[in-house]
C-alpha cells in the first residue's frame, strides 16, 4: 500500500511539473502569431522577460524567425545573463537568424569566454556552437563588413581551442560544437579558416570527419588531399568517402585518378561511385574514359532489367553521372564507345533526360542518326533546344561542326519565337519547355534575341516572362527592352494571383540596368499586398544609388517598416506574402505539439514514411498536412533527384517552378539535416508552400537555411534511395495521434 502511495505520489509531481514546463496554448498562438505576421513588438519583448524559461526560449526562437534587427538587444541580455542555459542557447540561434552585425560584440564577448581554459564543456544545451553557428551566418551575410571578419576569426579560435581539448574531456555538446564551428568556417571564410578544419580529419567521430570534408571541399581547399585518399581507401563510413571523393574532384588532385577510378566503379555505396565519378568529370584524366564507359554499360544493363511501366530504373541517376563526367573528359573525341553507350540509352530515354543528350553532343558535335524521338512531350523539347544550345559553347574541330554551330542559332531562332509567343491552354505539355528554350537561345547573343525576349514578356504563362525578364537583365540596356520591363513588372505585381516569380525578375532586372527607370515600378511595388515583393522594395530603396535623391511623394512618404511587415489577407486578389492562417489554424498547429504525426507516402518502388515535426515547424506542418489531406500531392511527379544530395517533390507543374499559389513563412530550427531530413524547398526567405525535399546524405550547409519539418528512418530512406527523377508519388495519407 505504501508503495503505491509513493508511485501515486511521485506520478502526480512528476505530472505537474510537465504541466508547468508546458507553454499554455494562449501565448503558442500569440507566438505563431507573430511569426507567421513577421511582428516583432512589445508582445514578443515581453515574452523575452517572461518567469518560465521554456516561455522565454520560444520567444527567443520567435524573434530570431521574424529578422527584426530590433531583438538584437534583448537577445543579447538573455545570451549574457539568462539563468536557463537553454534560452542563452536559443538566444545565440537567434542571433544568428537576424543576421544583424550588431551582434558583434554580444557574440564576440561570449565566445572569448568560451574558450577560455578554465571553461567547461556546456551541459544540457550547447550555448558554444549557437554562437559559433550565429558567427557564422552573420559573416556571410554581412561579407563586406569589417565586423565579419573578426567573427570568422574567432570562430577559428574556437576550432584550435577544441581541437587541443583532451579527447577524455569531450562529450556530445563537444562534437556538435566542433561540426558547428567547422560549418561556421565555410559561411564566414576567414582567411587561412581552412587550416583550423584539417585538423579535424583525423577526429574519432566519422560525422565530425565528412563535415570537415564538405566544408574543405566547398573552400576547394588542395591542403588535405593526402589524408583525402587515405579516407577514401580506408573509412569503413560511406559518407566520409563519399565526402573524401568529392574534396578529391574539387583540389584537382590528378595523382588520385587511379583511387577515384576504383571507387567509381565498384565501390558498395552509390554515393560515394556517385561522388568518384564527379571528381573524374571534374579532373578530366583521360585514363578515366574506357573504366567509366565499361561501368556505364554495367549500369545501363542493370537500367534495362529494372525497366518497368510507370517507374523509372533507380540507376537512371548514376548513368547520368557517369555521362556528364564523359562529356567532360572527352569533348570533341568523337568516342564511338562512348556515343554507341548513349545511343542505346535514347532508345530506352526518348530525349527525356537532357543531361545524356548534351554530354553526346560535346563529345560528338555532328548531326544525329537521324533515329531522334517525335517530338511528344516538353522534356524532349527542352532536350532538343538544351542540345542546340550546347554549340554555342563549343569549339568546333571539323568543318561539319563548324557548319553546325553556324547553323544553331538559325535553327534554334524559330523553336524560340514560338516559345515566346506559345499559348498555354492550346500547348499545356510544350510550354514547359519554353524557359530553357530561351536561356539556350540566349547563349548565342543573336541580334534577334532582345526582340524575341521582349515578345516573351507578354506571354501569359508566368514562367516564360521569368525566364525573359532575367535574360533581358544580362543584355545591355536598351530604351525598348527598359520599357518593356517596366510594363511586364507593373502587369505582373497587378496580375498574376498565384506567383510572384515574373515581377520579381522584371524588378530586379530593370534594377540591375537602369536604377532610375526602376523608380516608378518601385511606387507601383510598393502597394503590393505581397510582403515578398514589398520587402524588395525595402532592399532596392536602401541601395546607395538613392540616397540623398528625390523621390516620388508615394516612396519618400512610405512607412518603411511597413513594407516589411506581412499583411493579413482580405480575402480577394493574390494570396502570396500574406497571412492566411486564422485563430484555429494556429490553435490547431499549436495543439499537435507533443503529438505523433506521420504521413505515409506510396510510390510504385515501395511505401516509405515521413514523422513530421509539429514541435520544430508547427506552421509548416499544419500547410503540409492541409495539402496532403486535399490530395495535392497524389501523383505528382518527383522532378529532382540529385544523387547523393537530395530527392524533391510537390511541383504540380513538373519543372521545379510550381507551388499551391500561396507562400509560408520559414520555421528555420536547430534540427540537423542529417540523411532522411525532410525540409523546405525554397528560391529565398520564405518561399516556401509545397515542394519538399529528403537528403540522401548530411548535408550540414544547409542547416538554419531551410526548415526542416519532417525526418525518416533508415528503413524508409531504402525505398527514397531508388526514386528517381520521373517517379511518381502515388498517394500521401496522414497518421494522426
Amino acid at each position: 500500500m505504501f508503495k503505491n502511495l509513493v508511485s501515486i505520489f511521485l506520478a502526480v509531481v512528476l505530472l505537474s511539473a510537465a504541466a508547468i514546463a508546458e507553454i499554455p496554448i494562449t501565448i503558442e498562438i500569440q507566438i505563431l502569431r507573430a511569426e507567421d505576421e513577421l511582428r516583432y513588438d512589445a508582445a514578443i519583448g515581453d515574452l523575452l522577460k517572461h518567469k518560465e524559461a521554456e516561455v522565454r526560449r520560444h520567444a527567443a526562437l520567435a524573434a530570431g524567425r521574424i529578422g527584426d534587427a530590433a531583438a538584437v538587444k534583448p537577445l543579447a541580455e538573455l545570451l549574457a545573463n539568462d539563468p536557463a542555459i537553454e534560452v542563452r542557447e536559443m538566444a545565440a540561434f537567434a542571433l544568428g537568424e537576424i543576421e544583424s552585425t550588431d551582434a558583434t560584440d554580444a557574440i564576440g564577448d561570449a565566445l572569448r569566454e568560451a574558450i577560455k581554459p578554465q571553461r567547461p564543456i556546456d551541459g544540457k544545451a550547447n550555448v558554444r556552437g549557437r554562437l559559433l553557428e550565429a558567427a557564422g551566418k552573420i559573416a556571410a551575410a554581412n561579407a563586406g563588413d569589417p565586423r565579419s571578419k573578426i567573427l570568422g576569426q574567432l570562430v577559428q579560435l574556437v576550432l584550435i581551442s577544441e581541437n587541443a581539448r583532451p579527447e577524455a574531456s569531450r562529450n556530445e555538446y563537444s562534437v556538435e560544437t566542433i561540426r558547428l564551428g567547422i560549418t561556421a568556417i565555410l559561411r564566414a571564410r576567414p582567411d587561412g579558416g581552412e587550416a583550423a578544419v584539417v585538423p579535424f580529419l583525423g577526429h574519432s567521430d566519422p560525422r565530425v570527419v565528412a563535415d570537415a570534408l564538405n566544408t574543405l571541399t566547398r573552400l576547394r581547399s588542395k591542403v588535405a588531399s593526402e589524408k583525402a585518399r587515405e579516407l577514401l581507401s580506408k573509412s569503413s563510413e560511406p559518407i566520409v568517402r563519399a565526402n573524401a571523393a568529392r574534396l578529391l574532384g574539387a583540389a584537382e588532385d590528378k595523382t588520385a585518378t587511379d583511387l577515384l577510378i576504383k571507387s567509381s566503379t565498384s565501390d558498395a555505396d552509390s554515393r560515394v561511385r556517385v561522388s568518384a565519378i564527379r571528381s573524374l568529370g571534374a579532373l578530366k584524366e583521360p585514363k578515366a574514359v574506357e573504366p567509366l564507359i565499361t561501368h556505364g554499360t554495367m549500369v545501363l544493363a542493370d537500367y534495362k532489367r529494372s525497366l518497368r511501366d510507370g517507374l523509372v530504373p533507380a540507376e537512371h541517376g548514376e548513368f547520368v553521372e557517369v555521362a556528364v563526367a564523359l562529356g567532360q573528359i572527352i569533348p570533341g573525341s568523337f568516342n564511338e564507345a562512348a556515343l554507341k553507350l548513349f545511343k542505346e540509352f535514347a532508345t530506352l530515354d526518348k530525349g527525356a533526360t537532357a543531361e545524356v543528350y548534351v554530354a553526346r553532343v560535346r563529345i560528338a558535335p555532328a548531326k544525329g542518326d537521324g533515329d531522334a524521338p517525335e517530338l511528344t512531350s516538353w522534356k524532349q523539347y527542352r532536350t532538343l533546344a538544351l542540345i542546340v544550345g550546347e554549340f554555342a559553347g563549343i569549339e568546333p574541330q571539323t568543318e561539319d561542326s563548324k557548319k553546325l554551330k553556324a547553323e544553331a542559332p538559325v535553327v534554334l531562332e524559330p523553336l524560340a519565337r514560338a516559345m515566346a509567343e506559345a499559348d498555354a491552354k492550346e500547348e499545356p505539355e510544350a510550354i514547359l519547355a519554353a524557359p530553357d528554350t530561351l536561356r539556350a537561345f540566349a547563349r548565342f547573343g543573336t541580334d534577334s534575341l532582345d526582340e524575341i525576349l521582349r515578345l516573351a514578356l507578354r506571354n501569359p504563362d508566368v514562367q516564360i516572362r521569368t525566364a525573359a525578364a532575367s535574360l533581358l537583365g544580362d543584355r545591355p540596356a536598351t530604351d525598348a527592352s527598359l520599357d518593356a520591363l517596366k510594363n511586364a513588372a507593373e502587369y505582373a505585381i497587378m496580375n498574376d494571383p498565384n506567383e510572384n516569380d515574373a515581377a520579381l525578375a522584371a524588378m530586379n532586372a530593370l534594377f540591375k540596368l537602369n536604377k532610375n527607370e526602376a523608380l516608378s515600378v518601385l511606387d507601383i511595388a510598393a502597394g503590393s499586398p505581397d510582403n515578398l515583393i514589398r520587402r524588395r522594395v525595402h532592399q532596392m530603396l536602401n541601395d546607395e544609388a538613392y540616397k540623398g535623391r528625390e523621390l516620388s511623394p508615394i516612396l519618400k512618404n512610405i512607412d518603411r517598416t511597413d513594407l516589411l511587415r506581412v499583411r493579413r489577407y482580405a480575402g480577394k486578389g493574390t494570396r502570396l506574402g500574406q497571412v492566411l492562417n486564422t485563430e484555429s489554424d494556429y490553435r490547431r498547429a499549436a495543439a499537435r505539439k507533443n503529438g505523433t504525426v506521420r504521413t505515409e507516402l506510396t510510390t510504385l518502388k515501395g511505401t516509405f514514411t515521413i514523422e513530421l515535426l509539429p514541435d520544430d515547424a508547427p506552421l509548416t506542418v499544419d500547410n503540409f498536412i492541409r495539402l496532403a489531406n486535399s490530395k495535392y500531392f497524389d501523383g505528382l511527379e518527383v522532378h529532382r533527384v540529385v544523387p547523393n544530395f537530395v530527392m524533391q517533390d510537390g511541383d504540380p507543374r513538373g519543372d521545379g517552378t510550381g507551388g499551391p499559389g500561396w507562400t509560408i513563412r520559414c520555421e528555420v530550427n536547430m534540427v540537423p539535416y542529417d540523411r532522411g531530413a525532410v525540409g523546405m524547398a525554397l528560391s529565398g526567405k520564405d518561399t516556401g508552400g509545397s515542394q519538399w525535399f529528403v537528403t540522401h546524405a548530411p548535408q550540414p550547409h544547409l542547416d538554419g537555411g531551410y526548415t526542416v519539418f519532417g525526418r525518416m528512418s533508415e528503413k524508409d530512406m531504402a525505398v527514397v534511395d531508388k526514386i528517381a527523377r520521373g517517379d511518381k508519388i502515388q498517394t500521401v495519407r496522414i497518421i494522426e495521434k
